[in-house]
């Protein structure tokens, strides 16, 4: 175990610095507390709602069609954006059928 030790000023700033950071954090939670997480859809929801693989969502965040965040190392989704991807989908799903693919 290492013992650090620092001065009275350098530990007043940090604990300021995380004091900010705090309330910035809580501003903005309050700010978009309309966005509940409980309304966001992970990688399974938006699987089943378009009908696609896994691979294939992987694909459109790769390319960018689809938006989504990371938390944690889970994904995330806005409903209105996988809304937004129905007729994409669609209109790939058409495309792939006419090449004599499947989506």
């Amino acid at each position: 175990m290492e013992i650090v030790t620092m001065d009275a000023n350098t530990l007043e700033a940090m604990l300021s610095t995380f004091e900010n950071f705090t309330k910035r954090m809580e501003h903005l939670c309050r700010r978009h507390g309309d966005r509940e997480m409980s309304e966001w859809l992970d990688n399974q929801d938006v699987c089943q709602l378009l009908n696609i693989s896994p691979r294939t969502l992987q694909t459109f965040r790769d390319n960018g069609t689809l938006a989504y965040i990371q938390i944690c190392h889970k994904i995330w989704y806005k409903p209105q954006d996988v809304e937004r991807m129905l007729p994409v989908v669609e209109e790939k799903r058409k495309q792939a059928k006419y090449k004599g693919k499947q989506l």
